[in-house]
């Protein structure tokens, strides 16, 4: 019997009308399709794709059993998810030792800062994978401005770094995408604030989504969502 392949594929910021045509038509074909969720949750990878799937779609939904319950430096931590993740694999895998082919929806692009890495690590399956915007180009993008000029340094964190460390990222560097902010944003704001960066800060919710939302950060004021970016755009070389 022929090994089936595993395929990675990547829905974009969130919209669904950004999804490539590679992504589309895979989802629309597939008769397996895993994706990860909170427990209890139908998770945001699912609800992207909600209508596109084939009716006898058979689903496998990856429930993580810890998110922020303890810290990430609890040994447990890592234990459970790895755990976690050789389990799907196992889950996987034998799927596509039976010859079927297995759409997994990856948030974004399956290699920036995803779940899906995890299992990519551990698959002995084949893997194809198909890249997807980043939610990072879809908040500079919403932002209605270029995030970086000519010989600008762009820098990627996240917002679970230590604040120090936060700080002087953000003070050395000429444009930024902060990610993973959630219940870190009290820390971001004063590590923003202490690079003196404060008065050039956005704060992008759910972009390119219904409820999108742009807020300079000395504004927000608010526990921002799941899906939330800051943004420091530079001001570098151009014409």
């Amino acid at each position: 019997m022929t090994t089936g392949t595993i395929h990675g594929v990547g829905l974009g910021p969130g919209a669904q009308d950004l999804m490539s045509v590679r992504a589309d038509r895979l989802i629309r074909n597939a008769r397996h399709v895993a994706y990860f969720r909170k427990a209890g949750k139908s998770g945001h990878a699912r609800r992207i794709v909600d209508g596109l799937l084939h009716p006898d779609v058979v689903e496998f939904a990856m429930e993580y059993p810890v998110t922020t319950e303890i810290p990430l430096t609890d040994p447990r931590y890592n234990e459970i998810l790895s755990n976690f993740y050789a389990a799907c694999t196992a889950h996987l895998d034998a799927l596509a030792a039976s010859g079927e082919e297995v759409v997994v929806l990856c948030e974004g692009d399956p290699f920036f800062y995803g779940s899906f890495m995890h299992l990519h690590s551990r698959l002995a399956a084949p893997v194809k994978i198909v890249p997807g915007i980043t939610g990072m180009s879809g908040a500079w993008t919403a932002s209605g401005t270029p995030i970086s000029w000519g010989d600008d340094v762009t820098t990627v964190l996240m917002a679970t770094l230590p604040e120090e460390e936060l700080a002087r990222r953000i003070h050395d560097t000429n444009a930024l995408v902060v990610m993973k902010i959630g219940r870190n944003l009290p820390k971001l704001r004063r590590a923003v604030e202490a690079a003196g960066k404060q008065d050039c800060a956005w704060l992008v919710e759910y972009a390119t989504m219904a409820d999108q939302r742009i807020t300079p950060l000395a504004e927000a004021d608010h526990v921002t969502a799941y899906f939330s970016i800051l943004l420091i755009h530079g001001q570098g070389r151009r014409p």
